[in-house]
């Protein structure tokens, strides 16, 4: 099996054809809670962020990838996020459309980003950063064993109250090394 390529999705590189794609998803006022975002993005931003996403992960400390289905219609993405090379930890986050949502396209994806991270990105520990509401993305992230490490709380400010976030971690275990 190719390391970005699953039975029913594939992973791939932000392209300027997904500037509308992208300009959606960033602009759904539903996710930004859990992105930090606070205004619309423009096409123009969106545009220039894609003409520099192919700076290596090393540089930019983030990478983002697209996930198509077989169709290769982009159905949401993953980022890779907080790169540490020094400490070899990374943070993942995942968002899929509404219209995917259910069908296992997010938990294939992030199978295939867990496996990348510690084959090639070499990195001993995996986070996520998620809200104790988002019942969902819990569940996915446990079904790949990642632990509860702990709660910042009042973290995320939202919707005139605070929020707690949970740290969720996956630490390679030794006999993956």
């Amino acid at each position: 099996m190719a390391i970005l390529l699953g039975k029913n999705i594939s992973l791939r590189a932000l392209e300027p054809e997904d500037l509308d794609f992208l300009f959606s998803a960033e602009n759904d006022e539903a996710s930004w809670e859990i992105s930090s975002t606070q205004a619309p993005y423009s096409k123009y931003i969106l545009k220039k962020y894609i003409e520099n996403s192919h700076q290596d992960i090393y540089e930019a400390k983030q990478y983002r990838f697209v996930i198509c289905n077989t169709e290769n219609i982009a159905i949401g993405m993953i980022d890779l996020f907080e790169f540490n090379p020094q400490h070899s930890r990374v943070g993942v986050g995942i968002l899929i459309i509404p219209t995917y949502q259910g069908l296992g396209y997010a938990s294939e994806a992030l199978e295939l980003v867990i496996e990348y991270s510690f084959l090639y990105l070499n990195v001993h520990q995996i986070f996520a950063n998620i809200t104790p509401d988002n019942h969902k993305s819990i569940a996915l992230f446990e079904k790949f064993k990642f632990q509860k490490a702990g709660v910042k709380k009042d973290w995320i400010f939202s919707k005139n109250s605070f929020k707690d976030e949970i740290l969720y971690q996956l630490i390679k275990s030794t006999d993956e090394s």
